[in-house]
């Protein structure tokens, strides 16, 4: 891989300001449409860049072909189920701390992949890494002013929500052998087949009358927060690598946060501070764990 530019952390930076973009637009969007439809339309907007970049790269999409099974499996567990339970979760929590429970993200990862992956053994530096992050966490749930008895429950819907993205990772590596963006495509399709049926019985999306702001955002949260963003990610990927593209993660929290505070004028109390510096503190020493274990292997 090259060394990274000016124009690669640029990318970077944009790519994690869009995907943090998204949990206030969420938030924006469930004043108009239910959780079901959000993740409904985002699915269906977002498979179209996929699609388009697929027939310009001349990428066979295989929605339907003999590996559908993982198709439907990575895209019921990456998709769906996380893209509902955070709609349903920002209905009643700021949008900067859901920002803040989906960046456990890597550090679950970690300890998942050490039972699943036997390339990804824990260690020292990877225990410590993991036991900082969810200590903040545990202390983020501890600000009674944000997290109380009225919405703890949809806090830990996005707590959750967050394992399906650590799931459906694993899930993919079963066919890691096809092109990231086939992959992607094909289980945003599966996603938005298995949603179509669901929210059309259960929330009649036809009924509503969302606001332009509504609309704006739930738009802006297919096409740019999903499909864009996972084009961008292909780009940083082939440009710089695995490693590179994966210092998103710092940036993705700290992004929530200010967006949630510049277009919601949310809340930041000095629970919320220090929590996020030590979920980023957190993924600092995973990564770093992981970079060492790479030059290794590299060497």
């Amino acid at each position: 891989m090259k060394q990274p530019n000016l124009i690669d952390y640029s990318l970077l930076v944009f790519l994690s300001i869009i995907w943090a973009s998204a949990f206030f637009n969420i938030k924006i969007a469930t004043d108009s449409f239910g959780p079901i439809t959000i993740a409904f339309i985002r699915v269906l907007l977002g498979s179209i860049p996929l699609i388009i970049l697929c027939f310009y790269k001349k990428i066979k999409i295989e929605v339907f072909s003999k590996d559908w099974p993982w198709f439907v499996s990575i895209g019921f567990v990456n998709m769906v189920f996380p893209f509902f339970l955070i709609a349903y979760g920002v209905k009643e929590v700021q949008s900067n701390l859901a920002a803040i429970l989906m960046s456990t993200s890597p550090l679950t990862s970690t300890l998942l992949a050490h039972f699943f992956i036997k390339e990804e053994k824990i260690n020292i530096l990877k225990i410590v890494g993991i036991l900082i992050g969810f200590a903040g966490i545990v202390f983020l749930f501890s600000d009674n002013f944000l997290i109380n008895e009225n919405n703890i429950f949809s806090a830990l819907c996005i707590l959750i929500g967050s394992l399906g993205y650590v799931v459906g990772g694993i899930l993919t590596l079963k066919i890691s052998h096809k092109k990231n963006e086939n992959v992607t495509a094909s289980i945003l399709i599966w996603a938005t087949i298995i949603l179509l049926p669901i929210c059309f019985y259960f929330e009649k999306p036809w009924n509503y009358d969302p606001s332009l702001t509504s609309l704006v955002s739930i738009t802006y949260l297919g096409i740019i927060a999903t499909g864009l963003a996972w084009v961008l990610r292909f780009k940083v990927l082939k440009d710089n690598g695995l490693i590179f593209q994966s210092q998103v993660a710092y940036l993705i929290p700290i992004f929530g946060v200010m967006l949630g505070y510049i277009f919601l004028k949310e809340i930041i109390t000095i629970k919320v501070l220090i929590a996020l510096l030590a979920i980023v503190i957190g993924i600092y020493f995973v990564k770093k764990s992981t970079y060492s274990n790479s030059k290794k292997v590299l060497n």
